[in-house]
């Protein structure tokens, strides 16, 4: 059988190219050129992304043969898919010289998954549009996970763009770099279809120099293009924080960033003039803050103080106030409860007494388990524990604090947490019109001290 081939025109900036394409590289639904090319049990490939369109909307027949389909199973034809690579990487070098930075562009774009690779790890050269292109690449849907997995495992994808953390440049063509390697990271980690092993490949990388790598991503959280690669890079560094091989030695490393603590900081602030916050980079600067400081060993301990010297505090207090998020809120407590557990972190809270306690009153019940408890042992260590009065009184002029300290006692929550809802239930005083707020009767109530 003679297959016929079809002429396309390209865009503009390939003035007067005039590719060849095969008509068998076509998808028969889309009739454009298959970006990944699966087959039915009919033996005729599609699109993956045009076939399932096609079966979502109920249709149970195959539209060129429209014989009835015994399996949707979708086979990806990977003879076919290489094929068309193959074709696109030739055709991409007939480009006119009066178009040779479209082209080269092109060839970028039209490379296979390895050959980027191979282009980011080729020294010398700027690996921004290879890495660029191989973020697409791991961030498409119609792409297998079963390739995805492969170029980031045996492809060393992951160590290869971790890398480039690491280098130096100058520092414009470093930030687009750096920026663009965070974002083929960021796919990686945050893909369902990814192995846990492969992702842990990423956290390897980036621990290989844990201080470089750091301070690659606070220099994109603080000159990166967009809000979405501040957060992508404030999700890097957790997942280093969390999956790090040598969990004390690259933890350390990062959290006793000041750069980067500071520019975490910076993304749960505001985004302009009007004090909004964006609830992503809220959500994904606290989620990085607690994990930071939520580790046990000395260093990271230290590392708490210095937070609190760049501004946690105030931050997750105003977070606190303006989330309606309940994650978002036992992030926040957890970050509160972590100052609170140095001398300089109460200091700050005892400061900012008459807006902190109400505010970590008013999300006790609202932030889940952890967060309840994350909220009672704020409210234990500098009202009971270390007594100040500021605190004190802030916490029992609170609306509703002893309804919900009350709730909390008789919650599931951890015998801990219990003994210090108990404790704080002291610093209320039971007076005539009673402080059960929006509770009016005149039954005599027995408080439990």
């Amino acid at each position: 059988m003679v297959r016929k081939e079809t002429a396309m025109r390209l865009p503009p900036q390939h003035q007067g190219l005039e590719v060849k394409i095969p008509s068998f590289f076509r998808c028969p639904i889309s009739l454009d050129v298959m970006r990944s090319p699966v087959s039915l049990c009919t033996g005729v490939t599609y699109d993956r992304a045009s076939i399932q369109r096609w079966l979502d909307s109920g249709n149970t027949t195959c539209p060129a043969t429209m014989l009835p389909l015994p399996s949707t199973d979708l086979v990806p034809n990977l003879t076919l898919r290489s094929l068309i690579s193959h074709w696109a990487a030739s055709a991409a070098t007939c480009s006119p010289t009066s178009a040779s930075a479209a082209a080269a562009d092109s060839s970028v774009r039209n490379s296979s998954p390895a050959s980027l690779v191979r282009q980011v790890a080729a020294a010398g050269t700027d690996p921004s549009p290879a890495l660029r292109a191989l973020a697409a690449y791991l961030s498409d849907d119609d792409v297998d996970d079963f390739e995805k997995n492969a170029i980031v495992g045996a492809g060393r994808a992951a160590e290869t763009v971790a890398s480039v953390m690491r280098r130096k440049g100058e520092e414009e063509a470093r930030v687009e770099a750096v920026e663009a390697a965070t974002r083929v990271l960021a796919a990686i980690v945050a893909s369902d279809g990814i192995d846990d092993a492969n992702k842990k490949r990423v956290a390897a990388g980036l621990a290989a120099d844990a201080s470089a790598s750091a301070a690659s991503l606070a220099r994109v959280m603080r000159g990166g293009s967009g809000m979405e690669a501040r957060v992508d890079a404030a999700r890097l560094a957790e997942f280093l924080l969390a999956n790090a091989a040598d969990e004390g030695k690259a933890a350390a490393a990062v959290a006793e960033s000041s750069e980067l603590v500071a520019e975490l900081i910076r993304l749960i602030g505001p985004v302009d003039e009007k004090g909004t916050l964006d609830g992503k980079a809220v959500d994904a600067g606290l989620s990085c803050l607690a994990a930071i400081c939520g580790g046990t060993t000395a260093r990271r301990r230290s590392a708490r103080a210095e937070m609190v010297r760049l501004g946690a505090v105030p931050a997750a207090v105003r977070a606190l106030r303006a989330t309606a998020d309940h994650g978002a809120s036992a992030k926040a407590l957890r970050v509160l409860e972590s100052a609170a557990g140095c001398a300089e972190g109460r200091a700050t809270l005892c400061e900012g007494a008459e807006e902190a306690i109400p505010a970590v009153v008013g999300k006790m019940m609202k932030s889940g388990r952890d967060g309840a408890e994350a909220a009672v042992a704020v409210l234990w260590a500098i009202c009971h524990r270390y007594r100040d009065r500021r605190a004190a009184d802030a916490a029992a002029a609170a609306e509703g604090g002893l309804t919900r300290l009350l709730l909390l006692v008789q919650s599931g929550c951890s015998p801990a947490a219990r003994q210090m809802a108990l404790e704080l239930l002291k610093i209320y005083r039971v007076n005539a019109k009673s402080c059960l707020a929006g509770y009016d009767s005149k039954t005599t109530h027995v408080m439990p001290f």
